[in-house]
């Protein structure tokens, strides 16, 4: 009509064409798949990924089985090793949580003893009883004496579950000592349980001590807890060489 003729696009026009009309709404041409594996995440893509996988995978199957190893002790322990308590031949007759405290006398303060079981301890021959505690984990001795029918237990000042008593000769600490002491508990209730307890271990120590023989006043100390004994004999260890050393000084000097 007008004259022009038209010329027909070639299929390389029509595919740049509509590449570009793609192009404008977000779209492109279809990329090979070859290419977008060779362009992927060099840190970790899935063909990597895959492919570390398959060779663990290979490497568990052909791993080895290892064997059994044995090694024969260095030491064998053949005997078995007893640890005495002294409370091999006594029985429980009283066991309660409770705190201690002792009196310092040069400073006019308590100071706390430890937390742990108070336990009355009867023994089976004898029929003496003593009050035996020790600390929570350490199992160290804070209180070892016998319960005399002398011994007042009052009242702590300004509360209804905490008990004051004298002793003449606690061991707790190695050689008798005469000192005071206050004991606190949870409650009133466990409180007053101790004090009937306590009460009838002095009856029972006066019934025992009349039927030896014996005066309240004569009466042994309890034996010394075995564990006291050994820290006692590690400190004496100790301090030898530190006295000899001191003689050794001393007499130094003098001959300078």
């Amino acid at each position: 009509m007008s004259g022009v003729e038209e010329v027909p696009k070639t299929t390389e026009e029509k595919s740049v064409t509509q590449s570009a009309v793609f192009s404008m709404f977000g779209g492109g041409a279809k990329k090979e798949k070859k290419e977008e594996e060779d362009r992927g995440d060099v840190s970790g893509s899935a063909k990597s990924q895959r492919e570390a996988a398959a060779a663990a995978a290979d490497d568990e199957e052909q791993a080895p089985e290892s064997d059994d190893v044995h090694f024969e002790p260095v030491i064998r322990l053949t005997e078995k090793v007893e640890t005495k308590t002294n409370e091999e031949s006594e029985e429980q007759t009283f066991k309660m949580r409770a705190k201690l405290f002792k009196f310092v006398r040069e400073t006019s303060e308590w100071k706390e003893r430890g937390t742990g079981d108070v336990r009355l301890l009867k023994h089976k021959e004898n029929g003496k009883t003593r009050l035996v505690m020790r600390r929570d984990k350490t199992l160290k001795v804070c209180a070892n004496h016998y319960v005399l029918p002398s011994m007042n237990l009052s009242p702590n000042v300004g509360s209804d579950r905490s008990w004051v008593w004298n002793t003449a000769a606690d061991v707790s600490e190695g050689e008798p000592e005469a000192v005071t002491l206050a004991i606190r508990f949870a409650n009133a209730d466990n409180a007053n349980l101790f004090k009937d307890a306590f009460v009838k271990a002095q009856s029972d120590n006066g019934a025992a001590l009349e039927a030896a023989g014996v005066a309240e006043d004569d009466a042994e100390a309890p034996e010394e807890d075995a564990e006291t004994k050994e820290e006692e004999t590690k400190e004496e260890a100790k301090e030898e060489p530190k006295a000899e050393a001191k003689e050794e000084t001393t007499e130094a000097a003098k001959d300078s």
